[in-house]
């Protein structure tokens, strides 16, 4: 039995036997888990006396260097308490939802004399109708449009009753609103029509398809086969509504199908959404580190922090499996979050049961896509970052990797771009730009001396006295070139008495990689990852370079521009962009704005008057 030190051994004999929580330190003293327990002394004593534990756990245990408990009168007290901690914590071994997104909803007040759809995102007990949620923002306008074809209801916000009758907008001239600002219709004729839109909400569309197929046969016997053609449209929408819902057999409670899928290192979390009898939609939800964990446990934990926040608590939790006893703590819990009947259950046979286990197949379904779009942008990033290291003989991984490009017009204006891949992956906050100094005219070789070696005693006065921009190094550099532009890029770090990295050049004609010293170049199938790789390191250092001289060469004009007022030298000019930023706004200018500038004074502005008038 392992001896955890005489501070944690005392801890370990005095816990107590009561429910509650513990939270689990490391040397820092961060939370790296928070767990809850019926029997506080069992469940901790569990982490430091088996040794049956899964990979996730044996790693926390770790780590542990203190814990706390915090104790409870109820298993659902800490429930809560634990819930609260993870949310608090964010312990990096705890299930934590990273999804943050709220889903729309659609709300109706039927109190109001003339009620509208609204888009919300968060549910409110204000005595209004919601309707959802639905999945993306795409999908509640489809669900709008298709109302308001069918339902002349109103899309505007004036407040209703109107205090004077005005006149109809267009919306009323077309048969899209009632017009109740104009004196229309009355407010019951329009809460008739009303009783329609929430009953089409709730999923009942066949009143809404008779009534249509009734107008469109009553248009083609009056021979007015446009209108009838409209609505055969408007009816193929509401059809199309239909198709994408999938019917189920059960009552027309709200409904939410909770289930896990795991591959021994992660967890999928599916949630489908039934809502008036018909699946609306669903989502998953990427657990990291829990594809090891008892299935029920991770159901358990992912609701604690779903139903925390969520807008809407279904009537009905219908769950895949729970650990014992856990349902009816659940159930009282999200009683009392919604203020209403909630049932929380584990179907075991029948038609909930068979809606379980569709839950389950979209979980291991969304599992195993999650997996292959891992394992593919896996191999575009770190395997082919290894790769590429592995033919240019690299002895190991390289983890950094930066690319260099020099941009200038006719050698004015050089500037050099540094971009940073870390992982395979661009990390733009670690990119720099240099100014060249040095070079006159248009001389890469040059250039890129300066540049690599500028970036190298950054490096090393860092190292020396401290520091951040500069100070990791690369383990593979990539200049953007051929044999030539390498010779000078790597004697610039030589001449400093400092180790190259590996350096590669890359000549753009036939993508060619050239080493120092090689006599023939490098050739990739353009089809791999790890040339792929190449070209976007390039791309992206030639890209991050135009960009930032383009906005030289800007600056640059509005200096030559400015130059030709009289009066107005380096310093008044420096000002004046300081102050408006542009030439445009220094055109447009009043003359007191000219006037507060630091340096300008009444000769100075009427110079630039003039120069305005002159020059428009």
């Amino acid at each position: 039995m392992i001896y955890w030190g005489e501070k944690l051994e005392e801890k370990i004999s005095m816990l107590p036997d009561s429910p509650g929580c513990y939270l689990m330190k490391n040397r820092d003293g961060t939370v790296i888990y928070v767990g809850k327990a019926v029997n506080l002394k069992n469940r901790v004593k569990s982490y430091f006396r088996d040794t049956s534990h899964t990979p996730k756990v044996a790693a926390m245990i770790s780590h542990i260097d203190d814990f706390e408990i915090l104790l409870c009168e109820t298993n659902l007290e800490a429930l809560i308490l634990e819930c609260n901690l993870i949310k608090h914590h964010k312990p990096y071994y705890n299930i934590l939802l990273k999804d943050d997104k709220h889903y729309p909803y659609l709300k109706v007040d039927l109190r109001e004399p003339f009620p509208r759809l609204e888009i919300t995102r968060r549910m409110e007990k204000d005595g209004a109708k919601y309707f959802g949620p639905y999945i993306g923002a795409n999908a509640v306008r489809q669900v709008i449009e298709a109302v308001r074809d069918v339902f002349p209801i109103r899309s505007c916000k004036q407040t209703l009753p109107p205090t004077r009758q005005k006149r109809p907008c267009m919306n009323s001239d077309i048969g899209r609103c009632m017009a109740p600002c104009a004196g229309k219709c009355t407010e019951a004729e329009y809460a008739e029509m009303m009783t329609g839109v929430v009953n089409f909400l709730n999923g009942d569309y066949a009143p809404v398809l008779d009534k249509l197929r009734k107008d469109m046969g009553e248009a083609a016997a009056a021979m007015r086969y446009e209108k009838a053609a409209k609505i055969r449209d408007k009816i193929r929408d509401v059809e199309g509504m239909m198709e994408r819902q999938i019917a189920l057999r059960t009552d027309s409670s709200e409904q939410d199908l909770i289930a896990v899928a795991q591959d021994g290192l992660d967890a999928m979390i599916q949630i489908l959404y039934v809502r008036g009898g018909r699946m609306i939609g669903g989502d998953h939800f990427s657990l990291p580190r829990e594809g090891g964990e008892d299935p029920g446990e991770v159901l358990a934990g992912f609701m604690l922090q779903y139903y925390e926040n969520a807008g809407l608590i279904p009537r009905n939790v219908l769950c895949q499996v729970l650990p014992e006893g856990m349902a009816e703590q659940l159930e009282g819990w999200l009683r009392r979050k919604k203020g209403a009947a909630v049932t929380v259950a584990e179907p075991r046979r029948g038609e909930k049961h068979e809606l379980i286990a569709l839950a389950a197949k979209n979980a291991a379904d969304a599992l195993e896509k999650r997996n292959a779009r891992r394992t593919v942008h896996e191999e575009r990033t770190v395997g082919a970052a290894g790769k590429l290291g592995e033919i240019l003989g690299m002895d190991r991984y390289p983890r950094r990797i930066e690319g260099y490009d020099i941009s200038n017009t006719q050698g004015e204006q050089s500037v050099a771009a540094m971009v940073v891949f870390i992982d395979g992956e661009p990390a733009k906050k670690e990119y720099r730009h240099f100014r060249i100094r040095t070079v006159e005219g248009a001389n890469d070789f040059a250039s890129l001396y300066e540049t690599l070696n500028r970036r190298y005693s950054h490096a090393a006065k860092e190292a020396a006295e401290g520091g951040n921009k500069f100070a990791e190094l690369p383990d593979l550099i990539l200049i953007d070139g051929g044999p030539q532009q390498l010779r000078f890029a790597r004697q610039a770090i030589l001449d400093l008495g400092m180790e190259p990295p590996t350096m590669f050049g890359l000549a753009e004609k036939q993508e060619e990689i050239w080493l120092p010293e090689a006599t023939e170049p490098i050739l990739l199938d353009h089809r791999t990852p790890e040339l792929q790789l190449v070209q976007r390191v390039r791309d992206e250092a030639h890209r991050f370079g135009i960009i930032h001289h383009r906005a030289l060469r800007g600056k640059a004009s509005i200096h030559s521009r400015l130059e030709e007022i009289p009066g107005i030298g380096p310093a008044r000019r420096k000002e004046l962009l300081k102050a408006f930023g542009s030439l445009k706004a220094i055109r447009e200018a009043e003359p007191e704005a000219l006037l507060r500038v630091k340096g300008m004074n009444t000769p100075a502005v009427e110079a630039i008057l003039r120069w305005r008038e002159t020059n428009k």
